[in-house]
């Protein structure tokens, strides 16, 4: 079924895909080829017993091809995963190819090494940071001195456009009548400056706050009921002993308004005087009455 022989030399005499020609030497391109030179002993598809080592996702695996799966191609390739420790993958190796040719497991060997080598040299590239070499691209750097050359000069065009058009405007030479053939947008932005100038603002009076007791009012209004209340009972004992003289009875209704209005004013004095912070302070009103004549006793 496989002639090593003749499959060698159909390769090496005819043609074979692999096959690469230099100056130097004959190279194989084949990924399982273990030192990657077109000869007998490492031609991967002449020899039925063979066996190399490939890197797969930064895992190195010991692949082997023998005679007995040569009929069933899906499974013609074992693969042991070795492991990243250099001296247990040899040890490894020796293990798997205990009956192997020397020369095959030597190459092995040897692929292993260069492999591990290369591995550590690349985790060191990789550490180590290195200057970039960038070019210098001549005509997009003339572009774009050239565009930014363009750009100053329409600025500097549009900011004289601007000046002009706001010292029209100030001297009052735009009317609404008119018809100017001028830039509207530039002409916008001078009127929307002239929008925004800041106004001279009043300096404002700062007003004073302060905080006073919500029912404080409340509370007076119901001392001054209880007050009024007293007044009028002390008045109608009183009115009782003279009931016919109803002229006494209204001038003793108008004093004690009277005295009500007193006595509110003095409070509202007295709160006026202290701090807002300070504790609300209670007023108690005597009142006594000595042969039909009133007197009132203020006491803080």
């Amino acid at each position: 079924m496989q002639h090593d022989e003749v499959i060698w030399q159909v390769i090496r005499h005819n043609h074979c895909s692999y096959l690469a020609k230099i100056t130097t030497g004959n190279f194989c391109r084949n990924p399982y080829n273990v030192t990657g030179v077109c000869n007998r002993s490492s031609c991967p598809l002449a020899n039925s017993r063979y066996a190399t080592i490939r890197e797969d996702n930064g895992v190195f695996y010991l692949y082997m091809k023998t005679i007995e799966r040569a009929h069933m191609p899906k499974d013609l390739w074992e693969r042991v995963k070795l492991p990243r420790n250099y001296e247990k993958a040899l040890e490894v190796i020796d293990k798997q190819l205990m009956y192997w040719p020397k020369l095959l497991i030597h190459k092995i060997k040897q692929r292993l090494t260069k492999m591990t080598q290369m591995r550590i040299r690349m985790r060191k590239l990789a550490l180590k940071t290195r200057e970039k070499i960038m070019t210098t691209p001549r005509k997009q750097i003339k572009r774009e001195a050239r565009r930014e050359e363009k750009a100053e000069k329409a600025a500097l065009l549009e900011k004289s456009i601007e000046k002009e058009l706001l010292e029209r405007l100030q001297k009052g030479v735009y009317q609404q009548s008119d018809i100017y053939n001028y830039p509207l947008e530039e002409y916008n932005k001078v009127l929307d400056m002239e929008n925004l100038q800041p106004v001279e603002e009043e300096d404002e009076e700062e007003l004073e706050v302060e905080y006073i007791e919500g029912y404080d009012e409340l509370e007076e209004e119901e001392d001054m009921e209880d007050f009024g209340g007293f007044a009028t009972h002390k008045s109608q004992a009183g009115s009782s002993d003279e009931e016919d003289d109803e002229e006494e009875d209204d001038e003793a209704v108008d004093q004690s308004r009277a005295k009500r209005k007193m006595i509110l004013a003095s409070k509202k004095l007295e709160k006026n005087g202290l701090d807002s912070k300070s504790k609300k302070t209670r007023v108690l009103v005597e009142v006594e009455q000595e042969d039909g004549d009133e007197r009132q006793r203020v006491v803080q």
